[in-house]
Parts: C-alpha cells; structure tokens; sequence
C-alpha cells in the first residue's frame, strides 16, 4: 500500500487521536542522521491500530508511573521507500547495524515500531546519555551495564531510559539491543507475514 493512501486504511490510526502524546517526526526535519527532510509531503504520523493501541495503554502508565511527563514519538510510520534511501545513506560504513535491511523491510514500514523518548512537565527532553539516532555504544541498552560501571551513563541518564522501557514494555512494546529510543510490537517474522507494509 503506498503512503498515500494510508488514511483511507483501517488498520492504520492517525497519532493525532492519541490523547497525551506528543509529536516531533525527526525524518519530517533535518534534525536526523541524513541531515535532510525525508518525508517531506507524505504524512507519516501514524501506527497500526495494534501498536497505536499499545501507545495509549502506555500513556496511561506514565501518567501513573511519573505524573507531569509526556511520551514523545520520534519516529512511527516510515514508507519503504524512505527506508532504502536510510541503507542507501549508510552504504559502504560499519553503521548498517542501525538501519534494518529493506530487504527483510522494517517493521517501522508496518506501522509496528515506534521511536519515543520521555518530556518533563516543561516539555524538555529527558537525558537519556545519548541522542536520537546517534549510532554508538552509548546508546546500546545491552551495554548500559558497562556504561554505568565506567561512568559514561549517569544513574539518572539510566533511570529516564529504564522509565521509557517500563512504561512501553507494560503495554507490549520491545525493545532492542542497539538502539534506546526504538521499540516495537509482536514478532518480527508475523508482521512482515502477515501485516500491511507501506510503501
């Protein structure tokens, strides 16, 4: 299914009826690893149902967990066609690992993952140790304990990244190994079986 047509889809919810969220599509700006609008007209502030679900229910625990605070999406539904230009970008460095393979698809192209972070009542971003989309160690939750014996995470970088895992872990979101900010939802291999991919 092209992008285009994605609101006339009914698996697919706009971000926009999720009471609570907040919104800032970094691939809809410069301010991401390419350093240019990706996007560009093509309206990519949606979730599958399933995982839009799934993003309310954990509104719902942050507001319980840290009251005052807000879930920021980062990054939701990205069109195939945005995500071959991403591997095309990182051709011929060691960054790949950051970036799934068009051709498995990522599950971000089925409306299934989400790239999030945390606000604070004045709508700061939390300290996570490291930015959106910067691809290094740093950023790698297996590796946190490390970083915490070593001082390069603080306790309270870690506490921000552990509130966003526990808040969407709740609800059914996982997360990976490389990245903090990405989490998504059911297995891999049933989305990209038996989802819709947008392309």
């Amino acid at each position: 299914m092209r992008c285009e047509a994605i609101d006339t889809h009914p698996d697919f919810r706009r971000l926009s009826a999720i009471d609570g969220v907040a919104v800032d599509l970094r691939y809809a700006s410069v301010r991401n690893f390419v350093g240019r609008d990706l996007y560009g007209a093509l309206d990519c502030a949606w979730l599958h149902r399933l995982a839009a679900d799934g993003l309310a229910q954990a509104v719902a625990g942050l507001a319980e967990a840290a009251p005052g605070h807000r879930l920021l999406v980062l990054d939701a539904l990205r069109p195939h066609r945005v995500q071959i230009q991403l591997w095309d970008h990182l051709d011929g460095t060691d960054l790949r690992q950051y970036v799934a393979d068009p051709a498995r698809g990522s599950i971000h192209s089925f409306g299934m993952a989400l790239d999030a972070t945390l606000v604070d009542e004045a709508g700061h971003e939390l300290d996570m140790g490291s930015g959106f989309d910067e691809m290094t160690a740093l950023s790698h939750p297996v590796l946190e304990a490390q970083h915490l014996a070593s001082g390069a995470l603080t306790p309270a970088q870690h506490a921000n990244r552990r509130l966003l895992r526990d808040v969407l872990g709740a609800v059914g979101f996982r997360g990976i190994d490389n990245e903090w900010w990405h989490f998504e939802m059911l297995d891999r291999q049933l989305v990209r079986g038996q989802f819709t991919r947008v392309d």
